[in-house]
């Protein structure tokens, strides 16, 4: 440790010491460079090494009780003042050691070290300690980490925990968000989910859904991009200290989001299903708050995903951008499945998208019976749709898992670049 107490004060340098101490008692070794220690945070150390300047080692060995065996051995000096009733003793040290000392006393400190019985009884440790004692096997451990897997991923998960609920500019503003979001979307829509006999009334209603899962996951993607960039700073320092391996700490990263939107999903899911005027049955409401969840929970694994294979928060971004302007124009509702040109109808099957928008409205208009007569259709509203958008029926469940895939993938994407992938430079 180096220098641990820098920058604390009296009471919180006594806490760290405190804590360094009682890991010491635990059988470890702790070697740890201090800085104007106090009097109780020097005597809570077992040995000194103290060299002048130039790196020779002026002392070494045990301190004693109340750093008694140091004062005794510079007090032998001849010349050396003898410490005050009370007074530091790590003080009272660097005073008496310094090189005006020295000039004023005329020994050289290093070479009295060197020829004292202190030093012969530090080699003679030094060389007993270094031959290894018969019979005994070479240290090893089974793994890098003092923890198993679980272990970690429960350590990381509760500090993770800790960390977003202690940031309400990330957690808290996005809640209120996404409540101004259903809000503004709800009022703006309000009531169309009834108006199912026109082919333009039910175009209005798939906009609605398709407006209702695209604008609050971008805002996911992008709003957790930021976080996760500072985080992943943090992670390589943690990483290069041997503190947890990369799959735990990404497996936390993931996990801790999931009660942000499912809160997102619920308070978002009420709002604008009530509002919009969806048809009031629980298995359908019910399936809305589904494929919502599915759709916030892949868009924000997406932007994790991102910010892992990328350098720079900046990269991430305008990546994530050209793929959102890929996902919404070849979704299936812009441009209708059996419109898409052959040569791009591929991206359509990848499109994550497309798939929340299957699902989603065959969730609530894939059993509606609802005639629409009108020039260009005569038909029900389940005919409509699998016509004019190639929604055929029985993909529902399809849909609900194909998203849950891309969901593990966009997650596993992101926890082996958290693996493998290294963008520090220092």
């Amino acid at each position: 440790m180096d220098e641990p107490t820098s920058g604390l004060d009296a009471r919180a340098a006594a806490i760290v010491m405190r804590t360094v101490r009682n890991t010491v008692d635990t059988g470890r070794t702790v070697v740890c460079t201090i800085h104007q220690p106090s009097i109780d945070i020097f005597e809570a150390f077992d040995e000194l090494l103290l060299m002048k300047r130039g790196g020779q080692v002026i002392y070494g060995g045990k301190l004693g009780e109340r750093s008694q065996i140091l004062i005794d051995y510079f007090q032998g000096i001849n010349g050396v003042p003898p410490i005050s009733s009370g007074y530091n003793p790590a003080t009272w040290m660097l005073e008496v050691s310094t090189i005006n000392m020295e000039e004023k006393i005329g020994v050289d400190f290093a070479d009295l070290y060197r020829k004292s019985d202190q030093f012969r009884q530090v080699d003679e440790n030094i060389k007993r300690f270094t031959v290894p004692p018969e019979g005994s096997e070479p240290l090893m451990f089974s793994t890098t980490y003092s923890q198993n897997q679980l272990s970690q991923f429960l350590l990381c998960l509760w500090k993770r925990n800790l960390v977003y609920w202690r940031s309400p500019e990330y957690n808290l503003v996005r809640l209120v968000f996404t409540t101004a979001g259903a809000l503004i979307l709800g009022t703006v829509f309000w009531n169309v989910g009834s108006q199912r006999s026109s082919s333009q009334g039910l175009m209005t209603i798939m906009g609605v859904l398709y407006s209702a899962c695209a604008f609050l996951g971008v805002s996911n993607a992008s709003s957790v991009q930021p976080i996760v960039s500072i985080e992943r700073t943090v992670f390589y320092r943690e990483k290069a200290a041997g503190m947890y391996a990369p799959i735990p700490y990404a497996a936390a990263q993931g996990l801790v989001e999931i009660p942000y939107i499912i809160t997102q999903t619920i308070i978002y899911g009420v709002i604008t299903y009530f509002t919009i005027g969806f048809e009031s049955t629980a298995q359908k409401f019910l399936l809305y708050l589904v494929f919502m969840f599915l759709t916030f929970t892949f868009f924000t694994f997406f932007g994790m995903m991102v910010v892992g294979f990328t350098r720079t928060l900046h990269l991430a971004a305008v990546i994530s951008s050209a793929f959102y302007s890929l996902c919404e124009l070849l979704s299936g509702f812009l441009v209708p499945k059996p419109f898409i040109p052959k040569w791009w109808v591929w991206f359509y099957y990848i499109n994550p998208v497309s798939w929340t928008l299957r699902g989603i409205i065959l969730s609530q208009l894939g059993d509606v019976e609802t005639i629409i007569d009108e020039p260009t259709f005569h038909g029900t509203v389940k005919e409509y749709i699998e016509r004019n958008l190639g929604y055929e029926e029985g993909t529902m469940g399809i849909s609900a898992v194909v998203l849950l895939a891309f969901c593990a993938l966009f997650f596993s994407a992101f926890a082996l670049s958290v693996k493998f992938l290294n963008f520090q430079r220092r």
